[in-house]
């Protein structure tokens, strides 16, 4: 270090070279270590319910096998006793043509009393991340939130958002991005 006298009484200390680059390399040491974000295994809960790492507010319950629990099993094809409904690129508005598809789901639900049930809200994989699991979330409670009107209790329900990670379709093509842009109805009891 080196004192410098500058203008009228004022000292100035320079700190050398080596000083400074041990300085710097402290910094971003420091940075790396604070900055190292840590990954939960499979299994080890998340927003979304128990392993799922995903947006959403609350699990399926016993019984009921996510599309997450379905893809890793092997049996993503399966479909239960409700039907899908599907969204416009960039819009989580309910389509006239899903009233009917959401009436008959409310129908089955209001049948069967003791049945819960998950919405899932997808995307397809044009946005960020962070972005479509936003949107699905929204979708997800469009779907919901109509439910509710027809009489379906809230807390029969719960909402995850999935965003682009389970799609049905892989193609780059409209009708493949149309595939993926829906609202997924999981059935436990």
């Amino acid at each position: 270090m080196t004192r410098i006298q500058l203008g009228r009484g004022g000292w100035v200390v320079e700190v050398g070279g080596l000083t400074r680059a041990a300085g710097i390399v402290l910094v971003v040491i420091a940075l790396a270590i604070g900055g190292c974000s840590s990954k939960k295994k499979p299994g080890e809960g998340g927003p979304g319910g128990p392993g799922s790492g995903q947006l959403g507010e609350g699990g399926v319950g016993p019984g009921g096998d996510s599309s997450l629990k379905r893809m890793q099993n092997g049996t993503m094809g399966a479909n239960g006793p409700l039907s899908d409904i599907h969204f416009g690129y960039n819009d989580a508005t309910i389509q006239p043509q899903d009233n009917d598809v959401l009436k008959s789901n409310a129908d089955y639900l209001s049948k069967n009393a003791t049945t819960r049930v998950q919405i899932e809200g997808h995307c397809d994989d044009r946005g960020s991340e962070e972005y479509n699991i936003a949107l699905g979330a929204r979708r997800a409670q469009a779907a919901k939130d109509y439910l509710s009107t027809l009489g379906i209790a809230a807390d029969r329900m719960s909402t995850i958002s999935y965003g682009k990670e389970l799609p049905l379709c892989s193609e780059e093509t409209e009708d493949c991005w149309a595939q993926n842009r829906r609202d997924h109805f999981v059935v436990s009891q």
